[in-house]
């Protein structure tokens, strides 16, 4: 059985690095674990409405305020081959495991599909959460299943590509059963032969830059890394959640409305005829890049991202995007939603 502690600091559990408080906290590394432990606190799960946060990596969360009821960290480990076919290798992880060396290890094995989602923080099972997604590639493209366990219904479920509802940063576990599953496994389909995807961003830049003349799951692995760490500051060095705001889309005729105002503005036409705008431009043409309030701040290489420079609250760093919110949506008539979930 798991030890629950009281009263506990959660800094070193978050990637912003927000000194915030949970009134209880316990790890779990199998799904006995969990059984036991959501057992032992059933009162509070019956009494209290949200009593209860899944922890993973904690980098896509900002703490505004103390947690009052049980956190639990998912610490369930484990890589395994499940299943191959001619074209394909079905690779199931722990929710636990941490992403990045997940992405090495499908690298190391030959296995094709990850490799532009290198250095993404975090763990395995916030991936289908968030469907994360980087340089031409998100976690719908290689997915294939999970299995959850309900929390109130006390029974596995297992989701498939069709039952996540996968959107732009966006699954069923966000919105519609946010908080009523434990994710416990991932199952990603993973290619034999690569179908490299360079066309995205600096990729192929970079890769020239390298020197690199055949490519390899390793070269666009590095390449990816290169260009993330250029741009995105070290969680473990100046505490953050990566991209706080999502690109929004917009009307192919806005767009155009917004082209003749602003002649740089940086969008990407989409398959459904609208446009994705690069959300960090937007912020950066409001003047916020490098922007620091006490330690909250706007970081001086990538405006998407917030910043604790240390000391900085929860709360000064959501009223920090409110502000950034207002002052685009009031340049651009363009409403940024935010890619980090808040506590």
């Amino acid at each position: 059985m798991s030890i629950i502690e009281k009263n506990i600091s959660i800094k070193n559990y978050n990637t912003f690095a927000i000194n915030a408080y949970a009134d209880l906290f316990a790890a779990f590394n199998s799904i006995e674990n969990l059984k036991e432990l959501l057992q032992s606190q059933q009162q509070i799960i019956n009494n209290r409405k949200n009593s209860i946060l899944i922890l993973g990596g904690g980098s896509n969360l900002l703490f505004t305020r103390n947690f009052d009821g049980l956190i639990l960290k998912n610490e369930i480990k484990g890589i395994k081959i499940i299943k191959e076919d001619e074209h394909h290798i079905y690779i199931q992880a722990g929710a636990g495991e941490n992403w990045h060396q997940f992405v090495l290890f499908c690298i190391e094995h030959n296995l094709a599909g990850v490799e532009n989602l290198s250095l993404i923080p975090g763990n395995v099972g916030a991936s289908p959460m968030q469907n994360i997604g980087a340089y031409g590639v998100e976690i719908k493209d290689v997915f294939h299943s999970l299995e959850a366990y309900h929390i109130h219904d006390k029974k596995m479920v297992n989701f498939t590509l069709n039952d996540c509802e996968f959107g732009y940063r966006e699954s069923v576990f966000k919105k519609k059963f946010k908080n009523e599953f434990v994710i416990m496994d991932v199952t990603f389909r993973l290619n034999r032969i690569p179908n490299f995807n360079i066309s995205y961003g600096a990729i192929g830049q970079e890769l020239e830059k390298m020197g690199v003349k055949d490519l390899s799951l390793q070269a666009v692995s590095q390449a990816v890394i290169n260009i993330r760490s250029s741009k995105l500051p070290d969680p473990a060095v100046i505490g953050n959640a990566g991209s706080f705001f999502k690109n929004p889309e917009i009307s192919g005729s806005q767009f155009a409305i917004l082209s003749s105002k602003f002649p740089g503005i940086v969008g990407y036409d989409l398959p459904n005829g609208n446009v994705k705008l690069a959300a960090g431009w937007l912020i950066e043409q409001c003047g916020w890049k490098g922007y620091r309030k006490g330690d909250a701040g706007c970081h001086e290489k990538q405006a998407l991202v917030l910043v604790n420079y240390g000391h900085a609250t929860g709360t000064g760093i959501y009223d920090l995007s409110e502000e950034i919110l207002q002052s685009v949506n009031a340049k651009f008539g363009v409403e940024l939603e935010r890619e980090v979930n808040i506590v």
